[in-house]
Parts: C-alpha cells; sequence; structure tokens
C-alpha cells in the first residue's frame, strides 16, 4: 500500500463557508477511516486556509475518489484540490528506498 496526501485549498472566507458542511464533511471522514482509507486529516493554518488529508491505498484514486464526493467539494468550500504521493520513509507503513 502507498500513501498519498490529499492538499485542499480554500477561500479567504474558508472557515464560515465550511460550516454548513462540517458535520457532513466529518462524517463522510469518518466512514473513510473505518474503511481504513483515511489516515489522518486536518486543517492547515491558524486561522485555517485548508487542509491536508493523508489515505493509504494501491493508486491516487483513493484520494481522488474521497476529493470528488466530499461535501466541502461539492459544495464549493474548496476552491482547489490536489493529490500528491507520499513517500514514508520513517515510522509506520516505512518504505524502503
Amino acid at each position: 500500500m502507498k500513501h498519498w496526501l490529499l492538499f485542499y485549498e480554500g477561500d479567504d472566507d474558508y472557515i464560515e463557508k465550511r460550516q454548513p458542511y462540517r458535520g457532513d464533511h466529518l462524517d463522510y471522514a469518518n466512514a473513510a477511516v473505518l474503511r481504513g482509507e483515511l489516515l489522518h486529516g486536518g486543517a492547515l493554518g491558524d486561522p485555517p486556509t485548508g487542509s491536508v488529508l493523508a489515505f493509504l491505498g494501491d493508486t491516487a484514486e483513493v484520494a481522488e475518489n474521497f476529493a470528488e464526493n466530499d461535501p466541502y467539494v461539492r459544495n464549493g468550500v474548496v476552491k482547489n484540490w490536489r493529490v500528491e504521493r507520499w513517500i514514508v520513509v520513517v515510522g509506520e507503513g516505512a518504505e524502503a528506498l
């Protein structure tokens, strides 16, 4: 299994825009945790301007599918998102390079 990072970029009013969808987003994220796909997720910055979520899967599709169906993305809370391969070399699940 490989690690993938999903980066979300929010608008200037990210905090206010996310409020109506926060419960649905967290329920959606927790379901991905229970499936063993999502390892961690959280806001970036103080105050938050976006977020990053760490996934485990064979391909980037696990993170891409999450983003495409996330209430934050579907309702315009996230203005841009991208997925990047994360090669973990220290800690649980580390890969030898």
